[in-house]
Order: structure tokens, then sequence, then C-alpha cells
């Protein structure tokens, strides 16, 4: 049984000590959740005095703005990522990949590494799949402490040898403050979903986003009358192939490329779609259920364990089960509904934004008391 997160209590500063400097390290290819948890790690952990350095791939920096956040901002090249760390308290990693980089980085030096793990490990066979997982082993016997964002993830670091790991689950940042919603009529006359149902995905076209049965279930449902309208908000490699089968099976969808208002088609769609092969705490699955929307998703991971009774839930891989729940939620308006107030209860249940920085301040605090 994995262990449950920490008190929310926030340490204090102790007297005449220094402010805490910590370094938050992202990798190249860090997907939406991670970088949003960063940044909201970052303003909360600012708010409360600590220094923090992000070092994450310069487009990150623009489209997150580390800086407005409180944090400094490094490129991720290595020499930069090394001196950034040569001054930390605590190197803080997101992600496997970025654990590796700031093992290196810190290598030789007492600077303790916590790593945080989104479920971005590999699930390939064969050669691949074995360096990933020598990849893993590394990583989590490396750290002092691993984060896990769901149970599962928490169980796999501790297969993969690590000492301590913990349930760390990452809270949905909430949108600027002010922000007022679009109009979802306005969205869906300009998505072309003006009389017909409008689903929605969001994610980087990547294979492990499970897209080609995303596809797959579209080319069932294409027979209904209206057809639905599959919008896919993300880019990635996929693209090409994804669109030439989209354009070849004649199939009812559109693929958007990175969208910056993916709140607010998400917000104007009848139901929204989570086809992955693999994923931990979802920032999909999390932003449907907050405002409400109907989510249909694979039964991988952390799915479960973070959607509880707000979602309806199909095996991965089966293409014709997805079809079918996504079929009979559009034929079944009180449903939708009651998924629709599910979901809210189930998001209310969710760690805050404060709670998460307080847990991760709390290991911080009790890492600088072992040095001590």
């Amino acid at each position: 049984m994995s262990s449950s997160p920490v008190s929310t209590s926030l340490p204090a500063q102790p007297y005449g000590r220094p402010p805490l400097r910590t370094v938050q390290v992202l990798g190249d290819g860090a997907g939406a959740g991670s970088c949003a948890h960063v940044r909201s790690l970052a303003t909360g952990l600012a708010a409360r005095g600590v220094r923090v350095t992000v070092c994450a791939p310069v487009q990150a920096e623009g489209e997150y703005d580390f800086t407005g956040a409180g944090a400094e901002f490094a490129p991720d090249a290595v020499s930069v990522l090394r001196a950034a760390c040569a001054g930390a308290d605590v190197v803080h990693a997101h992600g496997v990949r970025a654990g590796l980089r700031a093992a290196l980085a810190i290598r030789g030096r007492r600077v303790p590494l916590v790593v945080s793990w989104h479920g971005d490990g590999p699930t390939n066979a064969g050669a691949l799949g074995r360096l990933g997982r020598m990849l893993e082993r590394h990583v989590a016997r490396a750290a002092a402490v691993v984060l896990g964002a769901s149970s599962d993830l928490v169980d796999l670091a501790r297969l993969r040898g690590a000492r301590d790991a913990r349930l760390a689950p990452v809270a949905v940042p909430a949108g600027p403050a002010g922000t007022e919603a679009a109009d979802p009529g306005k969205v869906r006359a300009e998505l072309g979903a003006v009389e017909r149902p409008l689903l929605i995905t969001v994610g980087s076209l990547v294979p492990h986003r499970g897209y080609s049965l995303l596809l797959d279930a579209a080319r069932e449902w294409r027979a209904l009358e209206p057809a639905p309208l599959l919008v896919i908000a993300g880019e990635g490699p996929l693209r090409a192939e994804l669109s030439r089968r989209i354009q070849a099976e004649g199939l009812p969808v559109r693929l958007l490329g990175r969208r910056r208002d993916a709140a607010q088609l998400l917000a104007a769609a009848d139901l929204a779609v989570l086809p992955s092969r693999r994923v931990a705490r979802a920032l999909l699955a999390q932003e449907a259920l907050r405002v409400g929307v109907p989510l249909v998703a694979t039964a991988v991971g952390g799915v479960p364990e973070l959607v509880g009774e707000g979602a309806v839930l199909v095996p991965p891989g089966d293409a014709a089960a997805l079809a079918a729940a996504v079929t009979g939620l559009l034929a079944d308006p009180e449903r939708r509904a009651a998924l629709a107030v599910a979901g809210r209860a189930q998001a209310a249940t969710w760690p805050s934004e404060d709670d998460t920085v307080a847990q991760v301040l709390s290991v911080y605090d009790e890492l600088m008391e072992r040095r001590r």
C-alpha cells in the first residue's frame, strides 16, 4: 500500500538562516502537466521565501513564464545546469529523463536530489524498454526522495530501488485570475460543431497518448447522425501519420495543433476523451472533472485512482469499448449530467496548489534537517 501525502502545514523559515535555494529541472520534451506543476511550485515556493531557479528548455520559459512566477530561469544546457546546481540546497527534477540529467549534474556533491515521477516511464519492449528500465533504476537509486504522482508510480519507484518513495499528487493549477471563460457557442462555431456533438482530447502527438486507438474508435462513431466531431489539441511527431489516416478514412477528426486556449475548448465540449496507454495524474482528466465535462478514459496508471466514480473507464487498447462508451454517453444526456456532478465532487477531494507546495516544502525541510 502506498504512503499517504504528508501534512500540508507549512514549515517556517528558521530565524537567522539564509533562504533555501532550490533548482527545479525540466527535461527536453517535458509535458504540459509537468511544466504547469513546476510553475505552480515556483510561484508557491517563491512566495514562501525560497530562492527558486528553473532549469528548462527555452521554449518552456516562453510559454510558462517561470520568471513571472518569481523564479530565476536558466536554459537546460549541461554546463548551465551544473553551475545552477552547484549553489543549490535541494535539486528537484521532474521526470525520469530530467532526473538523470540532474543526477549527473550533482555527481560528487552533497546535494540531495528529489525526483517527481509524472508517468513518463517506458513501455517499450526490446532494447528500448530495457534501456528505459535501466534509466529508471539509476534515477530511483540516485534520488534521496522519489515523489510519485500516483500510487502505481510510488510502487514502481520502490520496485526500481528507490530508498524513499512517497505519494505526492499534483494539483491542477488554477487559471489566471480575472480570466473570463470564452462563449461556448462561439468556440463551437469556430470548430465547426454548431449542430453536432463536440469531443475533445488534449496532449502531445506521441505514441503513448493512444491517438491511433482513438482514430479506430472514431471510425466506429462516424456513422452516427449527426457525426460527432473530435478535435485533438496538441502537436508532435505523429501529426503526419494521423493526418494521413484522417484523410484516407474520412474520419470526423480535426488536428488543431498546439493551443493556448485548451481550457476554453474543453469547457465547450460535450465529452472529453483520454485514450492514453500510460498516464499518472492526467491534466486533461483533472481539468475535465473540475469544469464538469463528462470524461471517457482508459483505465491505466493512476487514472482510476484519480477519477473515482467521476468518469467512464474502458480497458486500454480496446477501440470498440471506447467507441461504445462515447456513443452511449452521447445518447444519454441524464448520464452526462450525473457524470458532471460526480466529476466536480471528485475534483473537490483533490489537493490544492497550496497543499502540493506545502508537501514539497516539507520534504525539502526534512532533507535539510538530515544534512544538518
